[in-house]
């Protein structure tokens, strides 16, 4: 089962047998268990079916005559019924065991709390102890197991249902309007965990994907301090930049965008501050470069058909100026 795991996890980023969190780790283990069960009961029924076709195989020497029928075993219908009710009643405890550690330990005063908002078809993070909003990108602090520091995920909905799913982090957990959610993940090493939105939520559902950054407590309040800095507002020797920056708020951009220091203060889309410092637009499948955000500005379905971001179709001049004002948002 190792060597299985080890060459998925090679193969794929969002593998549930490369666990590098104590919720995933945790649900691997009752994946491994309920796999193992399922195993033995396959080749049980698997070799009693191969037996009896073997055993009870038509030969030459056999009559035309039908077998005699024997109708009732107390023994094997003892066995099917009280065998199943066993196995259904362990998982349903080590399910339960494992519900209980995930979701109901106490918090940990060092833990970091997070808001995250589902939006479609993209994330929304609110630091709300930091005072850092940003979008599709979720920075994190490693947690290091000798002394934990859990980042606490406090999750709802802006419009339809979505899930949050990072596989090697923790279980799933659905993002319901109305309603709040909680989940917790401490990843124990650096690096970007990717994950998806996983419950259906509209046309553009599979791009809706996820980023983790696992970072150092040292690179993650670098991180933090970054986010707090408003928005550049003067370009020397970046006349195309200054340009763009009059250009955006004065188009209807500022109605569904904030960007912080500027009028720019609609929240129906991302906020845009510094943009320039994630590395990917439209929630994770286009990478961000000047090109693509480019095009993006211009008609977003032609990078993500279906997304909710109006076209809007700026003359080839505005759209160079805008690029080049977004490009420089670090």
């Amino acid at each position: 089962m190792s060597l299985i795991a080890g060459t998925a996890s090679a193969q794929s980023p969002t593998n549930i047998f490369d666990p590098a969190g104590t919720p995933a780790r945790t649900a691997m283990g009752l994946s491994i268990l309920v796999l193992s069960v399922t195993l033995v009961i396959f080749l049980i029924v698997a070799g009693l079916l191969l037996y009896a076709i073997i055993r009870f195989r038509h030969r030459p020497t056999d009559s035309d005559r039908e077998p005699a029928q024997i109708y009732g075993s107390n023994q094997i219908e003892l066995s099917w019924t009280v065998i199943p009710i066993l196995i259904v009643v362990t998982l349903f405890l080590t399910t339960t065991r494992v519900i209980l550690v995930t979701e109901a330990i106490p918090k940990p005063p060092s833990a970091m709390d997070v808001t995250v908002i589902g939006h479609q078809f993209w994330w929304e993070y609110n630091y709300p102890k930091l005072g850092v909003v940003t979008a599709n990108e979720l920075h994190v602090p490693i947690s290091d197991p000798s002394s934990p520091t859990p980042t606490y995920l406090t999750m709802s909905s802006a419009d339809v249902s979505h899930s949050f799913w990072v596989p090697r982090l923790a279980g799933k957990m659905d993002l319901i309007p109305n309603r709040v959610n909680t989940m917790w993940i401490d990843p124990q090493a650096t690096g970007l965990y990717l994950g998806q939105c996983a419950q259906y939520c509209g046309t553009q559902h599979a791009k809706m994907l996820l980023r983790v950054y696992a970072q150092t407590p040292q690179d993650f309040a670098a991180w933090i301090e970054q986010q707090k800095k408003p928005a550049v507002q003067d370009f020397p020797g970046n006349a195309a930049a200054a340009e763009g920056q009059t250009v955006f708020m004065k188009n209807a951009c500022i109605n569904c965008h904030a960007i912080k220091g500027t009028v720019a203060t609609g929240r129906f889309g991302p906020d845009l501050t510094h943009l320039a410092s994630r590395d990917t637009i439209a929630s994770g499948p286009v990478p961000n470069t000047p090109e693509n955000l480019r095009k993006w500005v211009n008609d977003p379905n032609t990078l993500k058909p279906g997304s909710l971001m109006p076209a809007m179709h700026l003359n080839d001049h505005d759209l160079d100026v805008i690029t080049a004002y977004l490009t420089q948002l670090h």
